[in-house]
């Protein structure tokens, strides 16, 4: 039976020592996430969707020490009896768990039992680790998802923390504002200068390949490539801006059934939606809530916090489509699409960048980084798609229903994470993730 990990290939343990460094620079980098917030911060859960970020810490500690610390170092005896009820996510196969709307009742453990639970767990592992040379193929698997799985926990954690600093009165920014805030301005018709030009580019249709076919780490949704047909299409150069969607704002696209899904509509009634999540008109200007705290709405730079019904009810108003989940793949394929001019977690900017005014408009740029793009499939299983038996089983598989699939990584990203085959899934009517739109026709 296939598992989650059967198309990572195994590591050598020469590289040991690779992966303890790989390690330490991932657990370090979710530990400097969190050294902006105050305590009071880490134990926040405004809604659902956001985990307290004290939680996401313990979690990701968690994963560790069930899945290769338990199975791997002989004597090891667990932290602490009680974490792994708080600390287990979704997992059936490991037992009862703390209700996911209620992790912000979380306020024992204290932050700093927390990290101190941490840095047990790292000690631990740094003495598995030693042990490389006697441990199986399948503890690097392991190893890998583990490393995998704490990366999605750091833009978690950033969009986590954006929401739940964005629900305080003071509206605190989590980062200094940057040296010289963005411009903006109210009215849509006076585009920037600097704004790229924008262009459709022709994707030759045919029988292509999609699905990861590498012989690296991949997620088990990302299994089992297989031939899509498509027929020829055009997609944009550039994802959608702040500038072009205030332009629907203006034209009453938020007042305007005739674009909308029907489920899109009711939720622009009742949750009273007038523009993208963050958005806010700040004396008589737009302005949205970002990492450096309110900032004017800088017009240039793509737009970001859509839902899937506002980023198709765009579409719609501007005369074209999201692009289908394998149209993305083919065209990032054809286009040459690879993470070295998009905005990541690294860059520190925790938004996503304005193309420079000079842009090839013959080049597709930011397929990879920046935003993550909605496209219009849903999130399902590929054809011959097994799920693995055990806990590691519920990792993508049981949430194949209901969601709709985004692709290509955001400015929350960490750029290591990312890969073209890579499949992000939401339910329509997220906003809180760094989600734009790419349009197709």
């Amino acid at each position: 039976m296939s598992s989650p990990l059967s198309a990572l290939a195994t590591a050598a343990p020469a590289a040991a020592a690779v992966l303890a460094q790989r390690y330490h620079m991932v657990r370090q980098r979710t530990v400097t996430l969190c050294q902006p917030l105050l305590p009071e911060d880490t134990v926040v859960q405004p809604m659902i969707d956001v985990s307290p970020p004290k939680w996401h810490l313990a979690h990701v500690t968690w994963f560790f020490e069930t899945f290769l610390l338990k199975e791997y170092l002989p004597g090891y005896t667990v932290y602490h009896p009680d974490y792994a009820f708080l600390f287990n996510s979704y997992y059936n196969s490991l037992g009862s768990r703390v209700n996911r709307a209620d992790r912000g009742t979380l306020s024992r453990p204290a932050l700093a039992d927390v990290y101190r639970y941490r840095a047990h767990v790292d000690e631990q592992m740094e003495k598995l680790l030693a042990l490389a040379d006697e441990l199986p193929s399948d503890f690097y698997e392991l190893m890998e998802l583990g490393l995998q799985h704490e990366q999605q926990h750091q833009e978690l954690l950033a969009t986590d923390i954006k929401y739940i600093l964005s629900t305080s009165p003071l509206a605190p920014a989590y980062l200094k504002p940057a040296t010289s805030a963005p411009t903006g301005t109210n009215s849509a018709e006076a585009e920037a200068a600097s704004l790229p030009e924008v262009s459709w580019l022709p994707v030759p249709g045919g029988i292509s390949r999609i699905g990861y076919e590498g012989t690296g780490f991949c997620f088990d949704n990302e299994q089992a490539p297989h031939e899509v047909l498509t027929a020829d299409f055009e997609l944009q150069n550039r994802l959608v801006t702040n500038g072009e969607y205030l332009q629907f704002i203006e034209a009453g696209g938020y007042q305007d059934f005739r674009y909308w899904l029907g489920e899109g509509w009711d939720l622009v009634q009742t949750q009273q939606w007038e523009a993208p999540l963050y958005w806010m008109l700040h004396d008589g200007r737009w302005h949205r809530f970002t990492h450096h705290g309110l900032q004017p709405v800088n017009l240039t730079a793509p737009v970001t916090h859509i839902s899937f019904y506002e980023a198709d009810a765009y579409a719609h108003w501007a005369g074209a489509r999201l692009p289908t989940e394998p149209e993305w793949e083919v065209a990032a394929r054809y286009f040459g699409a690879n993470p070295t001019t998009g905005t990541f977690l690294e860059s520190n900017l925790l938004d996503p960048q304005p193309l420079p005014a000079n842009a090839d408009p013959t080049h597709c740029h930011q397929l990879l980084g920046d935003a993550w793009e909605w496209t219009y499939s849903a999130y399902h299983p590929y054809p011959g798609y097994v799920r693995a038996a055990g806990a590691l089983g519920e990792y993508n598989g049981k949430f194949m229903i209901n969601q709709m699939v985004l692709r290509g990584g955001s400015c929350a990203t960490p750029v290591s994470h990312i890969r073209l085959t890579y499949r992000n899934f939401f339910h329509a009517d997220k906003r809180w993730q760094f989600t734009g739109i790419r349009l197709a026709r």
